[in-house]
Parts: C-alpha cells; sequence; structure tokens
C-alpha cells in the first residue's frame, strides 16, 4: 500500500529530502511531513553572498532565510543541512541573467535556477543521501499514472508556479513531490500557525533574490560596467528619434523612460543588441502572433501537440490558444488570440485540459517574435 507520497514504504521507513528556503510554504511542507512520520532532512542552499540589502525579507534564499530555516527544524526535531552553491548559482544564473539582458533579451533567472541549482544539483544531492523523494514548497499538483508523473496548475491559480517549472525533466518530476499544489495560501498559513512556526506570518518573498528592490541595471552594472552604451532609438520607419544611455534600461512594451516628445504613446517595440539600437511605436505594433522557440524540453509525447494547445508567456498571465509545430529542441507557436509585448528571454510554457485540470506539457525559451509590423 503506498503511502502519503505515493510511495510504497510506512512513511517511518521512507527518508525524504525537504528544500526548505526558509519561508513559510516549504517550512509548512517540512512541519507537514514529521507530522506524518517522514524520514525528514531538511536542505537549505545558500545561493549567494548576502548584503544588508539582501536581508529585508522580501527576498528568497537571503541571509535570514537560512537562519529561519534552522530555526524551524530545530522546532520541528528534523536533520537541517546547508549547501554552499554560490558558485554553482554565479555560473548558472547570475551570469546567465546578465548575458541574457545584454543581449536584449528579458530573462526569468527563477527558471534558471529551478533549473539549475535546485532541482539538478539539490536533485543529486537527494540521491546520494538515498531519499526516496525530493519535496518542495511549490504550488503546484503532481498526478502520477504507471510511475510516471504528471504536472498541474495549483488549486489556488493566483499561487500556482508551473510556468517557472516548465524546464523539469521527467527523471525529476518523477522523483519529486509537491504537498501544497491541492490547498491555498491561507491554509498554509493556517497550518503554520498550527504547527507554531515562527515563520507563520512571514512575508512572501517578491524580489529576485540577487536583485535588491527589483534594479537590475545595478547588478549588471556591478558585473558587466562597460554594458552601458550609448545608443540610437528609432521608429518603425528606421528614423532616427533620439538617444538612450543603454539597452540594458528597457524592456520590450516599456513606455516610461523613453524621453522622446510624441503626440501619441510610444512603446519600446524591439530591442537591438547588434547595433545596440532601441524601436519604438504604437501600442497595436506590440501584438504578437507567432513566436520561435529554443531549448524546448517536453514532458509528454508527440502527440499531445497535434491538436491546439494552450500557453503562457507570463507567469501572471492568462492561458492563450496556440499551434506549436515542434522541430528536435526547437519550435514555432503561432498565437490564435492578440497578446501584447512578448520579449525574447521569456518563457512560453505548453498546457493542455483534462479531467484533472490544466496538465504542464513542457515549454521554451522565446529566441524570436513576430508581430504586426515588425521582426524581432
Amino acid at each position: 500500500m503506498n503511502n502519503s507520497l505515493g510511495i510504497k514504504k510506512l512513511p517511518r521507513d521512507t527518508k525524504i529530502v525537504v528544500a526548505m528556503s526558509g519561508g513559510v510554504d516549504s517550512s509548512v511542507v517540512a512541519g507537514l511531513m514529521k507530522e506524518q512520520g517522514y524520514d525528514v532532512t531538511g536542505i537549505t542552499l545558500k545561493l549567494y553572498d548576502d548584503t544588508k540589502s539582501s536581508n529585508n525579507g522580501r527576498q528568497c534564499c537571503a541571509g535570514k532565510d537560512i537562519v529561519d530555516a534552522k530555526r524551524v527544524s530545530e522546532t520541528l526535531g528534523i536533520n537541517h543541512k546547508i549547501l554552499y552553491y554560490q558558485k554553482k548559482f554565479k555560473t548558472d544564473v547570475i551570469d546567465s541573467f546578465i548575458d541574457s539582458y545584454v543581449s536584449g533579451e528579458t530573462p526569468i533567472p527563477c527558471v534558471q535556477c529551478n533549473q539549475t541549482v535546485k532541482f539538478r544539483d539539490l536533485f543529486k544531492f537527494a540521491k546520494e543521501l538515498k531519499a526516496d523523494a525530493l519535496v518542495t514548497g511549490h504550488y503546484v499538483v503532481r498526478k502520477e499514472k504507471n510511475g510516471k508523473g504528471k504536472m498541474y496548475r495549483a488549486k489556488d491559480k493566483d499561487r500556482d508556479q508551473s510556468y517557472f517549472l516548465f524546464s523539469t525533466t521527467q527523471a525529476q518530476l518523477d522523483y519529486l513531490r509537491f504537498p501544497l499544489g491541492s490547498i491555498d495560501k491561507l491554509e498554509t498559513r493556517k497550518i503554520a500557525s498550527k504547527l507554531n512556526l515562527s515563520v507563520a506570518e512571514k512575508p512572501d518573498s517578491q524580489d529576485i533574490c540577487f536583485v535588491p528592490g527589483g534594479d537590475y541595471a545595478s547588478v549588471i552594472e556591478k558585473y558587466k560596467p562597460h554594458s552601458f552604451k550609448k545608443g540610437d532609438i528609432f521608429n518603425l520607419k528606421g528614423q532616427k528619434l533620439g538617444s538612450h544611455d543603454g539597452i540594458i534600461n528597457y524592456t520590450i512594451g516599456q513606455r516610461k523612460g523613453i524621453k522622446i516628445s510624441s503626440k501619441d504613446p510610444l512603446y519600446v517595440i524591439d530591442i537591438r543588441a547588434k547595433d545596440n539600437s532601441i524601436v519604438v511605436g504604437p501600442q497595436d505594433c506590440l501584438n504578437v502572433k507567432k513566436l520561435y522557440l529554443r531549448n524546448i524540453n517536453l514532458l509528454s509525447d508527440h502527440n499531445s501537440f497535434n491538436d491546439n494547445i494552450f500557453i503562457k508567456v507570463r507567469s501572471t498571465g492568462k492561458l492563450l490558444c496556440a499551434k506549436l509545430i515542434l522541430k528536435k529542441d526547437t519550435g514555432l507557436v503561432e498565437i490564435l488570440e492578440d497578446e501584447k509585448g512578448i520579449s525574447p528571454g521569456q518563457a512560453c510554457v505548453f498546457y493542455s485540459k483534462d479531467k484533472f485540470g490544466e496538465r504542464v506539457l513542457g515549454g521554451g525559451w522565446i529566441d524570436k517574435t513576430v508581430n504586426k509590423n515588425l521582426s524581432t
């Protein structure tokens, strides 16, 4: 008979690793697993060197979070380990983030973090501990059929994190468990209070951990100070309208900060890293019809894409009806609804709908967009 994690062992004989960030979600997961009788080891990752600004309680994996995770572990009476992954994080996440921004893209470092240090490296460490499963506080639902895991959007759609987990491999999904996927955040906090956890009222992380206050430019300036090169701003006809102080200060769809006088509002339509220029135009030029994708990861077979699918191009965005043409690890997406301001460097995640909910079929990174008036 399977236990609550779907493993054919008694809970006391089931060794699990809980990824503990120091926040309320992962702390509740650790508490629930301990309460159910599992052999629990909490693992916290130290991912970057702390600064005063990184201890404001609004970021994940900051210095205070490690202290909180350790305190929760002591309260629960579980083993706790800290893994020092600063070098891995710098190489796989921070450097990738900077390179993407410098090339004119809008990256999503949280996906890169899940893809590399959190799932790849922590997955490997959990296996070395001979754990039966790696358990996290992510808000997604996992179903299993014939020993294979399937990922679905969370019950609490406002907290759903499936967009950030599209790059999870099938082997990782088979090993992972997500106990919070079927409850909402309010219930999570109630459980934390019931378990007398010190983080029960701790605010959720909002900023990217290594970008205090959301100031991307300061991070890039720290690591690549020569990236702030002045360049030209053009309209869609190729006419020069003005100049900018560096393409890293702009994202697709941006309106504020362009500093070009015009009777009609102007938006950033394209960022051209090759010639260090920006193209601006009216809002209707932001409507995207096609996406070219790279580095596609699939969590389903190719038959799932014979019919129209649904996609998300933003973590908080709606599901859009689309058609996908796959070619090895690249793809072409035709969006069958209007959507504005999609930027290269972001993720396009694939979904289908069945009796269990909205299933994640995989996803890829947006390499190029095509809209009504411009190819990028």
